[in-house]
């Protein structure tokens, strides 16, 4: 099992937990993504951190056709 495919089912299993607390999914992924903003500020340069967040929200669009991706 790779890091991703771990990373999805933690995710998923804290969802479930949060869901049988009665929390709201989207609150807890907002506070799961603050949480693991601020943990990684601890071990890795942000200026690294920064440049992923941002190329990840410049990524969002799953449907988005990329030049650079074209034949």
């Amino acid at each position: 099992m790779g890091a991703h495919e771990w990373a999805r089912g933690a995710i998923d299993k804290a969802l479930n937990e949060a869901r049988q607390a009665g929390l709201d999914e989207a609150l807890v992924l907002r506070a799961l993504l603050s949480a693991l903003v601020e943990r990684s500020k601890a071990s890795r340069p942000l200026s690294d951190l920064a440049q992923e967040l941002q190329f990840l929200a410049e990524n969002l669009d799953d449907g988005r056709d990329y030049m650079f991706m074209r034949p």
